[in-house]
């Protein structure tokens, strides 16, 4: 993969970190072990002697690679500029293609990728899900403790199973949304794999909230995956298809702004001309894509309201997504957008730039980490007592809820978008009813 300099190779990226250790405390999985292999600058360390020959890539340099969650966080905090994003995915393509996993883990791997960044597969497997959740088997399952007997990954599968309705599976925008009032803006909305799946309503809440702000909202049909999943685990050229995809779905569509509504895929949709970098053929085209790709909050967050905002009397707490975060760095643009809302008291989590756990497939793939590393994110945001947490990925969304409802907690969640929408809802409606903002 080429570097945001274009010019400069893998061994250059590798000689920018100075081994300062400010990644250190930065790093969730250096907190949870205190292995320097297992944090940023121990990672760069196994790449340069990978790179160089002199580490062999086994599997027990594989495993500390494996198990990086790619939050960003030491990018954040690392004074050297170091692209360690840039560094960890070409890593990871080198792993994938260069080392042969056990069966039982690639059989794992390649059904999780045979279905994810597949949104129409995702939405057939939803309705026995849906079964399996509103018939009382999924409760008996967990209350008999039969999870506790399977290996992590199968138990994790059905931990991250999210609340849904038979009418949230009919749910879908429509491709083409009029602005209310004078058009200001055309923009289009990529919707995802798991949030067109399992998140439905964080779409129409988005389209609904833009129109209501002046957009013409398009929504180009059949849209796939944007790759981000495949991007951060090494399946690169698998990520490439996807993004090639994409671009060409939005081409024609004629509009200024590409939003997006979930962090982990804005970050990929921004990387676009990087990924593409050495590819003549495509290099214009994914640049002048992620140019104009922002994140729903980011492009929100400047304009004038032009929706009244219903007043809401609630204590949000605000998790910071780490690809919005970090790798996007949008921090201010969702508070903004909630300190919109009337009434609503928005509160900081303790240590609110940690990773939840979630990262993208990494609770799937390496779910005791994952649990270890979201206990202390669910310990945060339960202390501040908040009424809900707002979160701007689903999979954050997701990891919180799962090891809160273990501890026989309820979390209520929602997208900044939702409560936004809900606040503009219950505004148009005289403040007599407004949609649902948590699950």
């Amino acid at each position: 993969m080429s570097s945001t300099a274009g010019e400069r190779t893998y061994r250059d990226l590798i000689s920018d970190c100075v081994h300062c250790g400010f990644c250190l405390p930065a790093c969730p999985t250096y907190a949870s072990w205190g292995n320097e292999m297992d944090s940023p600058r121990g990672r760069i360390d196994l790449m340069k002697g990978v790179h160089d020959g002199v580490i062999a890539l086994d599997d027990g340099v594989r495993a500390h690679f494996d198990a990086c969650l790619g939050c960003m966080a030491c990018v954040t905090a690392c004074p050297s500029g170091v692209e360690y994003g840039t560094l960890i995915e070409a890593t990871r393509a080198r792993v994938e293609t260069a080392t042969t996993r056990e069966p039982l883990d690639a059989f794992f791997r390649a059904f999780i990728f045979a279905l994810m960044p597949y949104p129409k597969r995702l939405r057939l497997l939803a309705w026995p899900l849906v079964l399996y959740a509103r018939s009382g088997v999924q409760r008996l399952v967990r209350a008999a403790g039969i999870l506790r007997g399977l290996p992590p990954r199968i138990a994790q599968l059905d931990a991250l199973v999210p609340p849904l309705s038979f009418d949230d599976l009919r749910r879908d925008v429509a491709e083409r949304t009029p602005a209310n009032g004078e058009r200001r803006a055309v923009v289009g909305l990529v919707t995802g794999c798991v949030q067109r799946a399992f998140f439905p309503n964080v779409n129409a809440a988005t389209v609904r909230v833009l129109a209501a702000e002046g957009c013409e909202v398009h929504a180009p049909a059949d849209q796939g995956c944007c790759g981000a999943l495949s991007l951060h685990a090494g399946r690169l050229a698998e990520a490439k298809r996807f993004a090639q995809r994409l671009i060409e779905r939005f081409d024609g569509a004629g509009v200024e702004t590409i939003v997006i509504n979930a962090a982990g895929c804005g970050s990929t949709l921004k990387q676009y001309g990087e990924l593409f970098a050495d590819d003549p053929r495509w290099a214009a085209r994914a640049a002048a894509f992620a140019a104009n790709v922002r994140d729903v909050s980011e492009f929100l967050a400047p304009l004038e309201p032009r929706a009244p905002r219903g007043a809401r009397a609630q204590r949000v707490a605000y998790h910071d997504a780490c690809h919005l975060a970090h790798a996007q760095r949008v921090r201010e643009a969702p508070r903004a957008l909630l300190r919109t809302i009337p009434g609503l008291e928005l509160v900081e989590i303790p240590q609110g730039e940690q990773c939840c756990g979630s990262a993208g497939t990494y609770n799937l793939f390496e779910p005791l980490a994952a649990r270890e590393i979201g206990e202390r994110k669910v310990d945060n945001v339960v202390g501040v007592a908040p009424d809900l947490v707002a979160s701007a990925n689903p999979g954050c969304t997701l990891q919180m809820q799962s090891i809160a409802r273990e501890r026989g907690v309820k979390l209520r969640a929602a997208h900044p978008i939702e409560l936004l929408d809900a606040a503009i809802t219950a505004a148009c409606d005289g403040g007599s009813k407004s949609r649902s903002t948590s699950s």
